[in-house]
């Protein structure tokens, strides 16, 4: 036993070496967005042409973007992308209990995505859809900046584009510079505490420790590569078993076999302490053993959507954080990246590592079947725009056979399916959701 413990220590210890030099350069490679073309992230439309004064975003080749459309330039684009959160391969953390790892190179990659799905929930619930990181521009590194095709010059350079920014808590001359100091101060706190809950540390609660440990009663340990079905479910308990006072008005819901029942969404929201907001998570398959591009219009039409947290999934055993698209491309976040552990107890830790400086694209062609989808509902009104602008993409989606999944009144067991059952303290999973979570090391779903 002594000599096995020993070698599967070598083993992990050669794994992770070879790893960590295998996951320094992902940030090596430059991403090109055509000028004439718009980019969709999360809900917002950026035109990159719009940039130039002389141009108008109603002329013949920028499509059906308006004014009214758009949010903004190619630079506006990068502050909104370098302000979503980015989880990556971290090594010298803490070791996983059970284990010799103290890296997730190379089989952590789901639950980076899914972190990261989960931080961009956080991040609405509780700053807002339009909060920008007022350092992010500060990121700028040559080789990983993203130039424009069709367009002989390269964006302008980033130190001399944002320089009007205060930093959080400085002073300002402005008349409402009180109120903005408040605002971005708590701005400020709820940025470092939702980093904080994704910490590569036993305690934090999304962390991959407590994902790993939770993991363990659906048969998964660490070194295992998990799934997108199983990384929501996953998600799903730990905000159950979240005990932060700041995370008691929020939960998640994960769609049964491609179906989410309204009122099990409505029983969640409506708490007796207060209304919760609800992140609905759906997994779903986008075809057979490759990626139909049939389902490619209604990804769009997903990404395009103001709720929408974004999509994990990618290609097979490699996942990424799709949180936009360009033409036939999808855009996303790489978690493939190796850094080093970051211990956020020291007070104003730096954050500088959990923002991507640049995006990457992905024809969608390329993407495995396999993603789950995220939506953020604040409350039940919320969640009756969401079911309504969700039906219209579906049958906006006219191409598509069957839709990828549905809506249906009622709760789950009034179909018999699984009721939501009541957990021992040492048995967060009954059997039957033991046996579907192993059942998902191969990803399949019912297509409805």
């Amino acid at each position: 036993m002594e000599a096995s413990g020993t070698d599967d220590k070598v083993k992990s210890m050669i794994l992770s070496a070879w790893h960590n030099v295998k996951y320094s350069w992902v940030l090596r490679t430059k991403t090109y967005f055509r000028r004439n073309s718009p980019v969709f992230l999360l809900g917002k439309c950026y035109h990159f042409k719009f940039e130039d004064s002389e141009s108008s975003p109603n002329g013949s080749d920028s499509g059906s973007v308006t004014n009214e459309d758009a949010f903004g330039t190619a630079e506006d684009f990068r502050k909104d992308f370098i302000s979503r959160i980015w989880l990556t391969y971290r090594e010298e953390f803490p070791l996983i209990d059970g284990s010799t790892w103290t890296t997730d190179c190379g089989w952590g990659c789901t639950l980076r995505t899914g972190q990261m799905l989960l931080a961009q929930g956080l991040l609405v619930h509780f700053i807002g859809r339009d909060w920008l990181w007022p350092n992010a521009l500060d990121l700028y590194r040559p080789e990983a900046d993203f130039w424009l095709q069709n367009s002989a010059r390269k964006l302008a350079p980033i130190e001399s584009s944002y320089k009007d920014i205060h930093p959080y808590g400085t002073e300002s001359s402005k008349p409402q510079a009180a109120k903005e100091n408040e605002d971005q101060n708590q701005a400020a706190f709820y940025h470092r505490k939702i980093i904080s809950w994704f910490s590569d540390h036993p305690m934090a609660d999304f962390g991959i420790h407590r994902l790993i440990k939770l993991g363990k009663h659906s048969g998964k340990v660490a070194g295992d590569w998990y799934g997108p079905a199983v990384v929501s479910h996953l998600l799903r308990k730990a905000m159950e078993d979240s005990v932060d006072p700041e995370l008691q008005g929020i939960s998640i819901y994960v769609a049964q076999d491609c179906t989410i029942y309204r009122d099990d969404v409505y029983d969640q929201q409506d708490n007796s302490d207060c209304d919760k907001s609800v992140l609905i998570l759906v997994p779903v398959r986008l075809g057979g053993e490759r990626t139909n591009t049939e389902y490619f219009e209604f990804v769009k039409g997903i990404l395009s959507l103001e709720y929408c947290l974004g999509i994990i999934g990618g290609r097979p055993k490699q996942s990424y954080y799709f949180v936009g698209f360009q033409d036939d491309s999808l855009i996303y976040m790489d978690p493939h990246y190796c850094q080093s552990f970051v211990d956020v107890s020291i007070k104003d830790f730096p954050l500088e590592s959990f923002h991507c400086p640049s995006p990457k694209k992905m024809p969608f062609k390329k993407m495995d079947p396999s993603c789950t989808i995220g939506f953020y509902c604040r409350n039940a009104w919320d969640f009756e725009r969401v079911v309504d602008e969700l039906t219209k993409v579906l049958k906006s989606s006219s191409k598509l056979s069957y839709p990828l999944f549905t809506f249906v009144n009622g709760h789950a067991q009034d179909f018999e399916l699984d009721s939501a059952p009541v957990y021992e303290q040492n048995d967060l999973f009954t059997e039957e959701e033991k046996n579907r979570l192993k059942s998902f090391t191969t990803e399949e779903f019912v297509l409805l």
